[in-house]
């Protein structure tokens, strides 16, 4: 099994870093105000009419870089640095959270698709974690591979859900920088602090699938029966 502590520790670290990135980018370009003095929240109203979408709310959540599209509720949800600053970064998110709307409302697939994985992958959390342990527990002590086949086939499903998130992500962030441009709400280097946050905002979930695809090879490696590590 150090295999997948291995796996586990090398993706955690990796994911630390660029966490730690995107905050300093974050933290870097909300000290760069906008030329057009719009707040994060009236980027995000502009950005939903200039799209003519109407019954998107748009809403102030606790905490830091917690900003998000709920499209079960159809809320923009935007963080208090986000909502009320006028910064390149408050620009960058919330326009980025309203490109999930645009997704929304024009039925993108790889959104709807999400979506439709999101029931099944809620029930296959619930019970894969103990398929996985137990399972392990079971190949290692006796061979038989039945429930870590079964643990394995869950964290397959949440591993493709990873994936499938990787085109809404770098979407909406297309769709925000495209509107941010065309209809000239920042200058060519707010664009670029914009375009720059946005990537490492992208490069989080990048990460996490890649972390999550090294750690699904190493269980098909043991269904395999490659046990490099014993």
């Amino acid at each position: 099994m150090i295999g997948i502590y291995l796996i586990t520790f090398v993706f955690a670290g990796i994911g630390m870093f660029v966490q730690w990135r995107l905050k300093s980018k974050f933290q870097q370009y909300s000290e760069v105000g906008l030329q057009n003095g719009l707040s994060g929240r009236e980027i995000a109203e502009k950005m939903l009419r200039d799209n003519n979408i109407f019954d998107v709310r748009i809403v102030s959540v606790e905490g830091q870089l917690t900003d998000h599209y709920n499209p079960s509720d159809k809320t923009v949800n935007l963080s208090p640095d986000v909502y009320h600053g006028r910064s390149v970064s408050a620009a960058a998110v919330a326009a980025h959270e309203c490109g999930h709307a645009v997704q929304h409302a024009v039925a993108y697939s790889m959104l709807q698709f999400r979506s439709s994985m999101v029931p099944v992958l809620n029930l296959a959390n619930n019970f894969m974690p103990i398929a996985l342990m137990v399972g392990m527990m079971i190949l290692y002590s006796t061979g038989n591979k039945l429930v870590l086949t079964i643990g394995v086939a869950m964290f397959a499903l949440a591993t493709l859900f990873s994936f499938v998130t990787l085109p809404v992500e770098f979407d909406a962030s297309r769709r925000a920088l495209a509107w941010m441009e065309s209809k000239n709400m920042v200058t060519q280097p707010e664009h670029d602090g914009a375009k720059d946050a946005l990537w490492w905002a992208a490069m989080t979930y990048v990460a996490a699938a890649l972390g999550m695809l090294a750690q699904l090879l190493y269980y098909v490696s043991l269904l395999s029966g490659r046990r490099s590590d014993d």
